[in-house]
Protein backbone atom coordinates (compact mmCIF):
# COMPACT_ATOMS: atom_id res chain seq x y z
CA UNK A 1 0.00 0.00 0.00
CA UNK A 2 1.07 3.34 -1.24
CA UNK A 3 1.96 6.10 1.73
CA UNK A 4 -1.07 9.26 1.24
CA UNK A 5 0.34 12.55 2.03
CA UNK A 6 -1.10 15.68 1.37
CA UNK A 7 -0.12 19.73 1.23
CA UNK A 8 0.69 20.81 4.92
CA UNK A 9 1.47 17.37 6.11
CA UNK A 10 4.23 16.91 9.30
CA UNK A 11 6.07 14.24 7.70
CA UNK A 12 9.12 12.90 9.60
CA UNK A 13 12.26 11.65 7.36
CA UNK A 14 14.80 8.50 7.81
CA UNK A 15 17.86 10.66 8.43
CA UNK A 16 18.02 13.79 10.22
CA UNK A 17 18.75 17.36 8.88
CA UNK A 18 22.16 19.02 10.22
CA UNK A 19 20.54 20.53 12.50
CA UNK A 20 19.86 17.80 14.36
CA UNK A 21 15.73 17.43 13.60
CA UNK A 22 14.25 14.76 11.14
CA UNK A 23 11.02 16.29 11.24
CA UNK A 24 9.62 18.22 7.87
CA UNK A 25 6.10 19.87 6.53
CA UNK A 26 5.32 19.53 2.61
CA UNK A 27 5.10 23.09 1.36
CA UNK A 28 4.62 22.08 -2.53
CA UNK A 29 3.79 18.83 -4.14
CA UNK A 30 3.85 18.07 -8.13
CA UNK A 31 6.43 16.24 -10.32
CA UNK A 32 9.37 17.44 -7.22
CA UNK A 33 7.79 17.52 -3.90
CA UNK A 34 9.29 20.97 -1.74
CA UNK A 35 9.96 20.19 2.48
CA UNK A 36 10.65 22.55 4.92
CA UNK A 37 12.29 21.87 7.88
CA UNK A 38 10.38 22.59 11.43
CA UNK A 39 13.28 23.74 13.40
CA UNK A 40 15.53 25.60 10.66
CA UNK A 41 13.09 26.67 8.22
CA UNK A 42 15.34 25.25 5.84
CA UNK A 43 13.63 24.06 2.55
CA UNK A 44 15.03 21.38 0.26
CA UNK A 45 13.62 20.03 -3.05
CA UNK A 46 13.18 16.19 -4.04
CA UNK A 47 11.59 14.41 -6.97
CA UNK A 48 8.72 12.22 -6.07
CA UNK A 49 10.35 8.63 -6.17
CA UNK A 50 13.23 10.48 -4.10
CA UNK A 51 10.81 11.57 -1.04
CA UNK A 52 8.88 8.04 -0.97
CA UNK A 53 12.12 6.43 -0.40
CA UNK A 54 13.41 8.62 2.12
CA UNK A 55 10.15 9.13 3.57
CA UNK A 56 9.68 7.49 7.53
CA UNK A 57 5.83 8.33 8.05
CA UNK A 58 3.44 11.30 8.41
CA UNK A 59 3.33 12.40 11.71
CA UNK A 60 -0.11 14.75 11.24
CA UNK A 61 -2.23 14.69 8.66
CA UNK A 62 -4.48 17.98 7.75
CA UNK A 63 -7.35 17.62 5.79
Amino acid sequence: MEREFKLNDKVVMKKPHACKNNEWIITRMGVDIKIKCLKCGREVMLDRQEFKRKLKGIIDEKV
